[in-house]
Formats: structure tokens, C-alpha cells, sequence
């Protein structure tokens, strides 16, 4: 006999545990299955131990630059086992939390590989044997998604890595090439470079960070370059031959070829969804492109399944997968809540320097046919940003010049991606520039920038 329960949850990760401990709230009788780590792929391997990394670059890098601030320090030096192990224990920690979460909150988990069988019903195995027979008149598909691997480039664990065995390294390379430029390969390649390694990224777009806003990229790339990092964008990369302890890189850029050498390459150019094993054949369920198919309230093809999650539609971030879990359960349980609006989902990457977002690019605004009044405000203008020794950077924003409807927000520069909630929570009130304007921004704060951005929209701008 199978277990009956009211929602059952394929995959723990941020959207999944999120999903249950919702449904369990809701005094829904909850099922997780897990087959790896609870967490996810954002806990365990992703956004938590990648920002433990990024944090002790950030220290290596103002320790070599103390004599900015008046201090002195010598043989500064640091133990790389010691920064990777702490890294581990970081996600450790918080995976330990989740399991804590689930069990205050009555969610039964099981430790296996989930899959439909049937309507209403999900097998669990492990190792290819059955652990489980589950029921329920709702299941969740939330297995999230894995690295793309390209022919030809599949990552080895020695010479070619995917993120994993970048954030596990016995040793810090001496010259290492990263392949792609989105949130991931940037935030790799910047944490490699505060290190002290060679770094060479390279990008088959005509820009790095490609999804950003095009003067953010613009930035960012300047960044990297002063810093001494080699940016290779609209390459294409041919192939790779691996030598006894390193990698070469054939690329084609600008009609040219050209090799480079490294000791590692990290891959990360992309994702794939977790459909596999899914028990999907044979439902309504439709996957395109890897990525399973559903309306704005999560539902699929097939009656009573719901998908969330990197598992679904871009953008692949552990808090749109989050959301999506409370509206997935919350629209289970009738309660009518609002459906996703992807543009008022922030994203961020936690490179050096910050970049963060949320909404339209400026670009984009054009192409949708808003007439536009863009503000920008440096952090060279901005007291705070100075004093703490990072003026560099800027925000900028973007609004409808009819309405005054904050389109998009735009920033790079110090703790950015702490700030950009300011701007998601003006898009989900539907603020316009009068709001903004008439809020009073506390000084001195790297944020009232984001107050003189919006001022400069209207030519009301003061402190440039």
C-alpha cells in the first residue's frame, strides 16, 4: 500500500524544502524526497559555499591593500586547504539547517530518487532499489538543474572542471582559463584572481555578463582588465588538448586563433534541467530544451503535477525557485495568489566589483516601446563609497517617461547586491519616481546613490 499523503515534493533544494515547509504550514500532510543533499544544488555546490570562497578573496585582496587605509602588515600569506575547508563547512552548516526546518515542521523526508508512477503517484528507490510507494493528489517536480557540458570539453575532474571541483581544489592553479561569462564563470574567475592566479575569461557573446544591462558589462569588463584579468569576448572555443598538468585552449576571436595554456579550465557555460528519471513519459508533462513547461502558477501539461525551480524557465536563481514553491503550494491550496512576474526577480553576482539588477535593461525598455528617462549616479559622488575605499562603480535607472514606472535598475560597485531589494520592492509596490524621490535615504550610506540616480532621471540630481 502506498503512503498517502497531500503534496509530495520531488527534490530538496531552495525550491523544493521551501515548497514543503509552505504545504506544512498550510497544515498539508508533506513528503520530500531527496536523493542527494538536502539544499540543493544552491546550499550544498552553488550560491552558499561560492560566497564563502568569494568572501576570503575579498580579504586576501584588502589585506594586499592595506596601505590605502594607513596599515602595514608583512608576509601576508593564507592556507588555500584552510579557505576550501571552510567553504565546506560553511554549506555543511546550512544544510544541517534545512534538515532542522523540515523536521520542526513535520515535513516527512525520504532518502532516494523520486519519480511519477502513475496518477497521484511517486516511486522512491536508491541504488536501483525500491525505498517507497507514495500518494498524493499533488506532486511538485523540483530537481533543479546540473552544468551543460560541451562535446569535446567534459569536465574531468583533473584538468577540466565544472563549478564542483572548483570550489574543492587541493591547490590553487597558477594560470586557469574559465569558459563563460555569466554569473558563475565571472564570480570563478574573480575569486581565482583575488587569489593571485592568472586568469583568462573567455565568452562567445560580444560582451561578459551578456544578460546585464550593456554599460554594466561594459564596466565590469574594465574592471576585470585593470585588475589584471585577460577578457576574450565574441570567442569561440575550438577545442582543448590536455598536456600531463594543463589544458590548452584553441580560440577563435575576432578571425583570429589564437592557444592559451592553463594549468585548469573550468567549464560554465550554462545549465541543463534535471528531467531524467523523472517517470515523465507517457504524461502531459512537456519538456523543452531540458526545462519542463508550465503556466504561471506552476502547473504542467499533466493534472496534478507542478514544476519549480531551475527545473523551469529562466531565470535559473535559488529565490525565484523559493517564490515559485510558496505560489506553487499556495495556489494548491486555493489561497489566489499572485503569479510570478520574472522581471521583479533581482539578480546578482557577487564578483569584484558587485553587480546587481532587477527589471528591464535599458535596451530592452527600447525594444518593448518605452519612451525613457535613464538616471546615473557614480559612487565617486557618493561619501560613504569613498570612505570605505571602493568609489568605483555606479547605479543607474531607468523609467517610463509617461508614467514614471521604474522599468529596471542597474548597479555595480560596492555591496550592490545587498541594495537592489530596495529597487525589487519598489517594482512590486509599483512605485514610480515620485516615491522614490520622496523617500529619505539615511547619510551617509552607499545607498544614496540609489536616491541620486533617480533624481538624476528628472534633472534633479544634486551631488554631481
Amino acid at each position: 500500500m502506498a503512503e498517502s499523503f497531500d503534496i509530495i515534493v520531488i527534490g530538496g533544494g531552495p525550491g523544493g524544502y521551501v515548497a514543503a515547509i509552505r504545504a506544512a504550514q498550510l497544515k498539508m500532510k508533506v513528503a520530500l524526497v531527496e536523493r542527494e543533499h538536502l539544499g540543493g544544488i544552491c546550499l550544498n555546490w552553488g550560491c552558499i559555499p561560492t560566497k564563502a570562497l568569494l568572501r576570503a578573496s575579498e580579504i586576501n585582496h584588502l589585506l594586499h591593500s592595506l596601505d590605502a587605509y594607513g596599515f602595514a602588515a608583512d608576509n601576508v600569506r593564507f592556507d588555500f586547504a584552510k579557505v576550501v575547508k571552510r567553504s565546506r563547512a560553511v554549506a555543511g552548516q546550512l544544510s544541517g539547517g534545512v534538515k532542522h526546518l523540515l523536521r520542526k515542521n513535520k515535513v516527512t523526508v525520504f532518502d532516494g530518487q523520486g519519480a511519477l508512477a502513475g496518477p497521484g503517484k511517486v516511486a522512491v528507490t536508491k541504488d536501483g532499489k525500491p525505498v517507497a510507494e507514495l500518494a498524493a493528489k499533488d506532486i511538485i517536480l523540483a530537481t533543479g538543474a546540473r552544468a551543460r557540458v560541451l562535446p569535446g570539453m567534459e569536465p574531468d575532474g583533473k584538468l577540466i572542471w565544472s563549478y564542483r571541483e572548483a570550489m574543492v581544489p587541493d591547490a590553487l592553479p597558477k594560470r586557469i582559463i574559465v569558459m563563460g561569462s555569466g554569473a558563475i564563470g565571472s564570480e570563478f574567475a574573480s575569486f581565482y584572481l583575488n587569489m593571485g592566479a592568472e586568469v583568462a575569461l573567455i565568452e562567445v557573446m560580444d560582451r561578459i555578463l551578456p544578460v546585464e544591462d550593456e554599460e554594466v558589462s561594459a564596466f565590469v569588463r574594465k574592471a576585470f582588465e585593470k585588475q589584471g584579468m585577460k577578457v576574450l569576448t565574441g570567442a569561440q572555443v575550438q577545442g582543448v588538448r590536455k598536456n600531463a598538468d594543463s589544458v590548452t585552449a584553441v580560440i577563435e576571436a575576432g578571425g583570429k586563433v589564437q592557444e592559451i595554456t592553463a594549468e585548469r579550465l573550468i567549464s560554465a557555460v550554462g545549465i541543463v534541467g534535471n528531467v531524467e528519471k523523472l517517470g515523465l513519459e507517457g504524461t502531459g508533462v512537456k519538456v523543452e530544451r531540458t526545462h519542463v513547461l508550465t503556466d504561471p502558477l506552476c502547473r504542467t501539461g499533466e493534472k496534478g503535477v507542478h514544476a519549480i525551480g531551475d527545473l523551469t524557465g529562466p531565470p535559473w536563481l535559488a529565490h525565484k525557485a523559493s517564490h515559485e514553491g510558496v505560489i506553487c503550494v499556495e495556489a494548491i491550496a486555493g489561497l489566489d495568489p499572485h503569479p510570478m512576474d520574472i522581471t521583479n526577480i533581482p539578480g546578482c553576482t557577487y564578483c569584484r566589483p558587485q553587480v546587481a539588477s532587477v527589471g528591464l535593461t535599458e535596451a530592452r525598455a527600447k525594444e518593448a516601446g518605452h519612451e525613457l528617462r535613464v538616471g546615473r549616479f557614480p559612487f565617486i559622488g557618493n561619501g560613504k563609497a569613498i570612505a570605505m575605499g571602493e568609489p568605483e562603480g555606479f547605479v543607474k535607472t531607468v523609467f517610463d517617461a509617461k508614467t514614471g514606472e521604474l522599468l529596471g535598475a542597474h548597479m555595480v560597485g560596492p555591496e550592490v547586491t545587498e541594495m537592489i531589494q530596495g529597487y525589487g520592492i519598489a517594482r512590486t509596490l509599483e512605485s514610480t519616481e515620485a516615491e522614490l524621490m520622496h523617500t529619505v535615504f539615511p547619510h551617509p550610506t552607499v545607498s544614496e546613490a540609489m536616491h541620486e540616480s533617480v533624481l538624476d532621471a528628472y534633472g534633479r540630481v544634486i551631488h554631481i
